[in-house]
């Protein structure tokens, strides 16, 4: 969509747009007429002309929805021409749909409760041809025995289509190990999500990449913890996966898909993420997704790789400065990296912003108040709030890093077990007063990593252990950890809040 000046308009521009739309007739229809979000979808879909009404019912939903959506855009200077546009786009509508109906349901709340998330993180299989130090999920050489069938999960797609998900990304285990992904990613294509795909990259030929491109992939992430052979071998448990990997990126960029290098911070390659930035340049990489290390899965036995509080400050600061050159996306999964951008941009020594450690927005500097709004909008860490992430048997966590089940899509309903899930509630309010940080500054703009707070102490309300503000408190709790005769034989596990 366009703004008066015929520049797009930014994620920022809109949090103030939708203040502008929700007036209260418009809210109250959407509550009596749009009960649920596909047919929300429908009346962009046919606003935008992509679709055709079925009715008169459809055609007055159409009309209504596109005259409070281009009396919102008035201020911005924004002809229907060019909201059209924005909405033609199925993702677009799905998710603008969520948004819409969510602050009907909810009004517009620090961070946004949302009755679907935009994104659901899919673990299509256990089984991946590589076996890293760090997997969350405890990926093995064979599927698992109770992955689900096909049709299962043509449901599973259906379910989300339903709740009104816009995104959908593919990871594992390798989900191109998988003989059903293709299908399915084709599937959930032609339902109109927007699809990633977070792969080792080992598996991605020439004709791989063009295959992806041709079911709907729009984005591949492909993990690379090491600028050498020996660092990311090594991770990676096989000799040969930097070069395999390496070839997988060429071969993503060579057949237009757009690519993004993941890399797992630990003490391991900390020295080296300059090199990784630098390769990731010379391979053209779209971006590059520094993700927080979380001890979970394999993960628990590499803990004491785990950075310290003012590692990863140090990082997310030389992250940020890397991103202002421009040349290529730069972004931290620790939601305090909308911190230090929004600082930063307060001290006059940048002019981006982060709203959200996901690597698809940026504001610029000039938006001023916007930029704050928006990351309170978005809020930080995601995790049972704007995504949450689904096992190869269908179960249902808060994230992928996060192993509590709290339900199971095809046994309970996906939509039901977003809305009335307990554990997905609770994450969600961030004013409460068993939250940690509830009077942080920034508990709308970062809220803390839950998953890390779930591995350190067993309560997905704890502090995050990596924030700066626990400095002081690291060295004892890793001491602990460290010295724990029990964490040597079996891991971090939910009871270590009672150490």
């Amino acid at each position: 969509m366009e703004n008066e000046n015929g520049g797009e308009f930014d994620e920022g521009e809109i949090v103030d747009y939708l203040h502008r739309v929700m007036d209260h007739k418009f809210t109250q229809f959407i509550l009596k007429e749009m009960t649920e979000v596909k047919k929300l979808e429908k009346a962009f879909a046919v606003y935008a002309g992509v679709e055709k009404p079925k009715g008169v019912r459809e055609r007055m939903h159409a009309k209504i929805v596109g005259a409070a959506l281009e009396k919102g855009a008035e201020k911005f200077g924004a002809n229907p021409e060019a909201i059209k546009a924005f909405l033609k786009d199925s993702y677009m509508r799905k998710g603008f749909a969520v948004i819409i109906r969510s602050i009907a349901e909810y009004g517009i709340t620090k961070p946004q409760r949302l009755i679907a998330p935009f994104m659901v993180v899919w673990n299509f299989t256990k089984q991946c041809n590589l076996r890293c130090k760090h997997c969350y999920a405890n990926a093995t050489p064979y599927p698992a025995p109770d992955e689900l069938s096909l049709e299962e999960r043509y449901k599973v797609v259906d379910q989300l289509d339903e709740a009104g998900v816009a995104a959908i990304s593919f990871s594992g285990g390798e989900p191109l190990t998988n003989k059903d992904f293709l299908k399915v990613a084709k599937y959930a294509s032609e339902k109109g999500f927007y699809l990633s795909v977070a792969t080792n990259g080992t598996l991605i030929s020439e004709k791989v990449a063009l295959k992806l491109r041709e079911v709907g992939i729009r984005y591949v992430e492909i993990s690379l913890d090491g600028p050498t052979p020996e660092i990311h071998d090594e991770f990676r448990g096989m000799k040969g996966a930097f070069n395999a990997t390496i070839r997988g990126i060429k071969n993503a960029k060579a057949a237009g898909l757009e690519v993004g290098i993941a890399t797992t911070a630990t003490h391991e390659n900390l020295e080296k993420i300059p090199e990784i930035v630098k390769l990731a340049r010379e391979l053209n990489a779209d971006r590059l997704i520094v993700f927080n290390f979380i001890p979970t899965g394999r993960g628990k036995s590499i803990i004491r790789e785990d950075l310290t509080p003012v590692e990863r400050e140090k990082l997310m600061k030389y992250l940020y400065k890397e991103w202002e050159k421009g040349d290529m996306q730069i972004f931290s999964t620790c939601p305090a990296y909308s911190r230090i951008s929004l600082i930063a941009m307060d001290k006059g020594v940048g002019d981006k912003v982060s709203p959200t450690h996901f690597a698809e927005m940026e504001l610029p500097a000039e938006f001023g108040g916007a930029a704050k709004a928006l990351t309170e909008f978005i809020g930080g860490c995601g995790a049972g709030r704007i995504y949450c992430s689904i096992e190869h048997n269908g179960d249902i966590q808060p994230c992928v890093f996060l192993p509590i089940k709290v339900g199971n899509v095809l046994k309970d309903g996906f939509a039901n077990v977003w809305k009335n899930s307990e554990v997905l509630n609770a994450l969600r309010d961030r004013d409460a007063e068993d939250y940690a940080g509830h009077t942080c500054p920034f508990r709308y703009i970062c809220g803390g990593c839950r998953a890390r707070a779930y591995a350190y102490y067993g309560d997905i309300l704890a502090p995050d252990p990596g924030c700066i503000v626990m400095e002081k408190e690291w060295e004892k709790l890793t001491e602990k950890i460290f010295n724990s005769e029990g964490f040597a034989h079996s891991g971090i596990h939910g009871d270590v809040h009672n150490m």
